[in-house]
């Protein structure tokens, strides 16, 4: 096992002045629930952070006596390969999180990412020092059904994981070349690879990961649905258990706000996320305050979704849409990608 400081972490974000202030609520978050780490060194990825910005975070870090972050510019993917690369959502800056090799001293054993909207509501200490067990990362298994796999070259049941979170070995990272063949699988894709970053990321390391307990990356569909919902609408391959999840739900230490068939994060107005109220309270003790809530307006085709599904009854919708999100919806992607 490899030999890392256990109470010195070194966290990295990637964001654009779009996630800024979502992350800035994470890094809070992050800052007020482990005050009894010895060190928590930042690096951030910048994809055009204001100025303001900046001063925002490094402010919030002199308030928890840490050290300011490390402002790294972010690598343009479409630069670096010469090819136009397609995103899956969200904007090219998540590709940056790819290159991790050259930003680290050989010192440093391993890093834990966390994307923007995250929210860390504990100790990451029993994350931290977690044995990856000869795995170059760990990180949570994804509900996703066994045709998405075909997409991205993998077999189908070969785990696929959200990368939302990831504690990466990072002496095994550059040993195995993981950014040289991250590179070329793009390339072979041609730019266009079925949930961007994310995907890339699933094709390289899926049988060099090792799975994280739910409780580290409560995703919002396991707040948005019952256990026996997801798994219906879902279809995922060798899924965690009804009582993991639960507890994932109960006793989270991070909790990951992403977007959800009919969820809507707290960062936006109307909020119907069941932990929405916790994203506010580190907000409010944020730079960002009495920045106000933004809008959203889901698309129109997502809105008759919504409508046709709770217009029906719930066992008729789940195999209906189950169907279309299991089945269709990767087949489609494969045209798409």
């Amino acid at each position: 096992m490899q030999q890392f400081h256990k109470d010195k972490y070194e966290v990295i974000y990637a964001a654009d002045n779009l996630f800024t202030p979502i992350m800035g609520t994470s890094i809070i978050s992050l800052f007020e629930n482990n005050k009894d780490a010895e060190e928590i060194n930042l690096t951030i990825l910048d994809s055009g952070i204001t100025r303001s910005d900046k001063k925002r975070i490094e402010d919030i870090c002199r308030r928890y006596n840490r050290r300011n972050p490390r402002w790294i510019p972010a690598v343009n993917i479409e630069n670096r390969l010469s090819i136009s690369v397609k995103t899956d959502r969200g904007s090219l800056s998540q590709y940056s999180r790819l290159f991790l090799k050259d930003i680290y001293s050989r010192d440093t054993k391993r890093v834990l990412y966390l994307d923007c909207d995250t929210l860390v509501v504990s100790s990451l200490k029993r994350l931290w020092n977690l044995d990856l067990e000869g795995n170059i990362i760990a990180a949570l298994k994804d509900a996703f059904s066994k045709l998405y796999r075909n997409n991205i070259n993998l077999k189908k049941d070969a785990l696929m994981f959200n990368s939302g979170v990831m504690l990466i070995d990072l002496e095994k990272w550059r040993n195995f070349n993981v950014e040289e063949q991250l590179l070329k699988f793009i390339t072979s894709k041609k730019g266009r690879v079925q949930q961007g970053d994310q995907g890339v990321l699933n094709a390289i390391l899926s049988d060099k990961t090792k799975i994280l307990r739910p409780n580290f990356n409560a995703l919002s569909l396991m707040f948005e649905m019952e256990y026996e919902d997801l798994i219906k609408y879902r279809k995922p391959v060798d899924y965690y258990t009804k009582d993991e999840i639960m507890d994932a739900v109960n006793n989270p230490n991070i909790i990951h706000f992403t977007s959800g068939f009919n969820i809507i994060r707290p960062w936006f107005e109307k909020s119907n996320h069941p932990r929405a109220s916790e994203w506010i309270k580190y907000k409010n003790i944020s730079p960002w305050k009495n920045k106000s809530l933004l809008s959203e307006r889901k698309p129109a085709y997502l809105r008759l979704a919504y409508k046709l599904f709770y217009k029906f009854p719930k066992w008729l919708s789940l195999e209906v849409f189950g169907f279309l999100q299991a089945y269709v919806r990767p087949i489609l992607n494969r045209f798409k990608y």
